[in-house]
């Protein structure tokens, strides 16, 4: 059912979201990929697990995909997502979010906490949001979600002069083991839909068996949104095998959207693996750098983002890190409110001690 002026809390279906949801939802090439049908979509049918529902709050203004498990809500996130935001309905200015917020809040009263992560803390519509949920007497307590490293190009930047932007012991590193791929290595690059995708997703599936990588949770996952992205036209996957047709030792994939800082195209990589026995011809850094080229210089996206975490060597590639927050919406006269506050203040209270700690002069009592 489509939402009311009044907010309601809708279950959906796992298959995907409701038709009444496209008005709010973006478009996943031209948009932002992460809050686009396409993804939610895939997530929702491929990455939930098997005992979550998927929760729709909404309003005319604002639409939350959220879910509930064994009682407790979240934002739809899963360890595949980059980012979260509240989906917000074309013209809905200030006062319509606010009070979307308060609307919110009053349907999300008097029940548990709601747990809000991977936002951009500079969203716009977050802050009237939040104000709307404070005014239905529901307390918002930030928390730092995960870190996000990126950094926008300059315009008609070319490839030299972005690796002459890295680090020193980067660029070395490309040097040498470029001049020594391309003598020994066969790179592979598919967008597209076909028999070439299907080998594609069968090598990185290989690669990522023989990585150091843990198994993965929703092992579906991966292959049901490549497909989806090449039909799209936002795929750029890449295979780096020892020869032509021969075994492969790296993969990776990428999604461009417009749902960057940037004016123009943004590059996210989503997931990378290379095989351990390779490790010594560093085929993960050779591929990074074959895939980035391409990037730039064929599909000239306009900034790269290298998805959530703070791996050392994201910094290597992207100069800039933000850092994702959450927001726990509690009911203060909800038992389970009531422990969320009393958690997020006990924790504020150890990280005053921990700076405090490191600014008392050495020696001090």
């Amino acid at each position: 059912m489509p939402p009311r002026s009044s907010a309601r809390l809708v279950p959906s279906p796992r298959n995907g979201l409701p038709p009444w949801c496209d008005r709010f939802l973006e478009d996943g090439a031209t948009g932002d990929l992460f809050a686009s049908r396409l993804w939610y979509d895939t997530v929702m049918a491929h990455a939930l697990p098997s005992g979550a529902e998927p929760l729709l709050a909404a309003t005319d203004a604002v639409l939350l995909p959220l879910r509930r498990d064994q009682g407790h809500i979240a934002s739809l996130v899963t360890d595949y997502s980059v980012a979260w935001k509240p989906l917000i309905a074309p013209a809905a200015g200030t006062g319509a979010l606010r009070e979307a917020g308060a609307s919110l809040g009053r349907a999300l009263r008097f029940g548990p906490p709601v747990l809000l992560e991977a936002l951009d803390a500079e969203q716009p519509g977050l802050a009237p949001l939040l104000e709307g949920f404070r005014a239905a007497r529901m307390l918002t307590l930030r928390f730092s979600s995960f870190g996000n490293w990126h950094e926008a190009l300059q315009p008609d930047m070319r490839w030299d002069a972005y690796l002459g932007a890295r680090p020193a012991a980067l660029r070395n590193t490309i040097a040498r083991k470029l001049a020594r791929a391309e003598r020994h290595f066969a790179w592979e690059l598919v967008s597209t839909p076909g028999q070439a995708l299907e080998t594609g997703i069968a090598a990185y599936v290989a690669v990522r068996a023989t990585s150091w990588k843990p198994d993965e949770p929703f092992p579906d996952f991966d292959a049901a949104l490549l497909r989806v992205l090449a039909g799209a036209g936002a795929l750029r996957l890449g295979v780096l095998r020892e020869s032509a047709g021969g075994r492969a030792v790296a993969a990776q994939y990428w999604v461009l959207d417009h749902g960057g800082e940037a004016n123009g195209l943004r590059a996210t990589v989503l997931k990378l693996a290379h095989d351990d026995a390779a490790r010594s011809s560093s085929p993960g850094t050779v591929l990074t750098a074959l895939m980035i080229r391409h990037l730039i210089e064929q599909d000239a996206v306009r900034s790269l983002d290298f998805g959530r975490g703070d791996d050392a060597y994201k910094r290597l590639w992207v100069a800039r890190r933000r850092g994702r927050v959450g927001y726990v919406l509690a009911d203060p006269m909800h038992p389970l409110g009531l422990a969320a506050i009393a958690r997020q203040a006990a924790g504020a209270a150890r990280s005053r001690l921990r700076r405090w700690s490191r600014s008392r002069p050495s020696g001090a009592t």
